[in-house]
């Protein structure tokens, strides 16, 4: 492989509050390596390529990359552009042009593959060129690593979220006998299972978490509430975006897709999950109730951020340099748990390779649920715990009757 040359860093998808911890990371261990003369930016991911739209972050000072370390979303740009067979000619003549040999993206599923199908066609085409995936979703779903950074940032902001959402719902229980969570989350429901890290008592909110891992069924989900809003007087529910009906199609009804062919969620094409709980439970006990849709506020609100989360982002970056130049390339860093389950968290990287990552997406497993699938078992909580951290216990009155004296 190459001894010398450029290096690119590219960001793809959603943002995360630690993404930028990411690049950083890159860029430090890139610009202090002999072998990696300039370092770039894509600016909106491949588009960048493409547009031929680079930053010279090298022109960077020191003090805005290390400010960047703590900022949310996504510095550079993102994109959800797919590749075409057409896209792959004009990728590899700019590259050649700036005299690229080190590439990297951070990224989902989608980005690995983007990673691994250009540095193929580069290898392919005479073009030496090591490519590293950097990983990042809130999703928490990708293949072959313990944890995603941004997912316990995210994840805690779920738990904050919904710990003090069911407080008002709690006290509010005369007006609202029912409040809706939804978290984003296509196919896995790491994120809204997050929300049952706030539970100091077994009876505590949320009362019912609906993952995507299990069909939903609308008999049993109203008999639920029914339920448990007999036995507390209100309801806190949580619910991924993603969940489907037995037949396979979302709950929320959208027939809006993405260039990946992914449904859009939140798009216009239709009602939000969120809406269309509120709607069968109001149509079926005819009670008012609250739904809180934040959409990607989940994936920004730095505010909240777990700080091992933004020290693991930045040190999958520089892991990411480390391993591409060694030669080590068409492989995504992973982050692997040394610790113990529900202890305090350590880890160590290893490698996945790309062409794995890009196919497979990774599901909760069946022990982290219930047997009903509405509600998140204690080996969960041992996995989530950890990269959550300590979570505020709030005060309650006792709620006893006073007595005429």
């Amino acid at each position: 492989m190459p001894t010398t040359g450029n290096a690119i860093i590219g960001q793809s998808g959603g943002p995360t509050s630690v993404i930028n911890a990411s690049l950083v990371g890159v860029a430090d261990a890139a610009m202090k390596s002999k072998k990696i003369g300039r370092v770039f930016g894509m600016r909106f991911g491949i588009e960048g390529v493409l547009n031929n739209f680079l930053l010279d972050l090298g022109a960077e000072s020191p003090a805005t990359l290390k400010a960047l370390r703590s900022t949310p979303s996504s510095a550079l740009g993102s994109s959800r552009l797919k590749l075409q067979e057409s896209h792959f000619e004009p990728i590899l003549k700019q590259l050649k042009k700036y005299d690229i040999r080190y590439f990297f993206m951070i990224g989902g599923n989608d980005t690995m593959d983007t990673i691994h199908r250009v540095v193929e066609y580069a290898n392919k085409h005479g073009y030496e060129m090591t490519g590293v995936g950097v990983p990042k979703t809130v999703d928490n779903d990708l293949y072959g690593t313990d944890h995603t950074p941004g997912y316990p940032s995210a994840a805690r902001y779920v738990a904050l979220s919904v710990q003090q959402g069911a407080l008002l719902a709690r006290d509010m229980q005369r007006v609202d006998q029912f409040t809706i969570f939804q978290t984003v989350g296509r196919s896995a429901g790491w994120l809204p299972a997050a929300a049952a890290c706030v539970r100091q008592q077994s009876s505590d909110a949320p009362h019912i978490i609906l993952c995507p891992e299990h069909p939903f069924d609308r008999g049993r989900f109203l008999s639920a509430v029914s339920d448990v809003q007999q036995k507390r007087g209100f309801v806190s529910i949580v619910c991924g975006e993603g969940i489907t009906n037995p037949d396979g199609s979302p709950v929320s009804a959208s027939e809006t897709k993405d260039k990946f062919d992914n449904v859009e969620f939140g798009a216009m094409g239709g009602a939000s999950v969120g809406m269309q709980l509120h709607r069968m439970i109001s149509d079926e006990f005819g009670w008012r109730g609250e739904f809180q849709v934040t959409e990607s506020l989940q994936m920004c609100a730095a505010d909240r951020a777990v700080k091992q989360d933004v020290t693991n982002a930045y040190s999958c970056g520089r892991e990411a340099v480390r391993l591409a130049l060694a030669g080590e390339g068409g492989v995504m860093v992973t982050i692997e748990r040394t610790s113990k389950p529900g202890a305090p968290l350590e880890i160590q990287h290893g490698t996945a390779p790309l062409s794995e990552v890009a196919n497979h997406e990774r599901p909760m497993p069946a022990n982290f649920f219930t047997k009903d699938g509405m509600n998140v078992s204690s080996k969960f909580l041992d996995y989530a715990k950890p990269l959550i951290g300590d979570l505020p216990e709030y005060a309650s009155l006792t709620i006893k009757r006073a007595k005429a004296r």
